[in-house]
């Protein structure tokens, strides 16, 4: 069990720098240290998926974690940047999940499921996870800090005093950040399933 002194900022950091440098032993004990932390952001994550989700907590972990390996020119930062890649990883791992999903269904000749059915909520969040994946795709390309703040908090979990540090700003802006994205994305969505 990892003690305090092994998640300190600068612990975690220069553990970090030590991966990054092909210490394949930090990235080890990096896993060890924050899979605590990773687990709370997956577990979280996964609580807004559907009761049918197959994808457990355990395993979006470890997916997230083998995208994370292959991120070795990353100039990590600290703890926080660490964290928000692997929501970013996280939020990969769940949008490939959702769109081989979708295929397997159309191609099993069942019909597509769309947000407005009643039943879409209650049996498969693949609709949802991909509709939101495309409209916070083009709140980036006109707001980039905004998508990053939903990303952080809808794929990441992270509270709005982390999304701060990670991004360099006041909780206040990521407050506004954040109010302004979950209007503009809810016009999107409704505007998607209208049209």
């Amino acid at each position: 069990m990892p003690s305090n002194a092994d998640r300190s900022p600068a612990a975690v950091t220069s553990l970090l720098r030590a991966w990054r440098g092909g210490d394949v032993r930090a990235g080890d004990r990096l896993m060890e240290i924050l899979y605590r932390e990773l687990h709370d952001l997956a577990h979280a994550r996964l609580a807004r998926e559907s009761p049918g989700a197959t994808l457990q907590t355990t395993a979006l972990i470890h997916e997230s974690w083998l995208r994370l390996v292959d991120q070795r020119a990353v100039q990590w930062r600290d703890r926080g940047h660490f964290l928000a890649l692997a929501a970013t990883m996280m939020r990969r791992v769940l949008v490939d999940r959702a769109r081989a999903r979708k295929a397997g269904k159309r191609g099993a000749g069942e019909r597509a499921i769309t947000l407005t059915d009643s039943t879409a909520a209650g049996s498969d969040d693949a609709a949802d996870v991909l509709d939101v994946d495309r409209a916070l795709g083009r709140l980036a390309a006109a707001y980039p800090r905004q998508a990053r703040v939903v990303e952080l908090r809808f794929f990441g979990g992270l509270e709005l005093t982390e999304i701060g540090a990670v991004l360099g700003v006041t909780e206040r802006t990521v407050k506004r950040d954040w109010a302004f994205a979950r209007a503009w994305l809810a016009r999107e969505l409704d505007a998607s399933r209208d049209g």
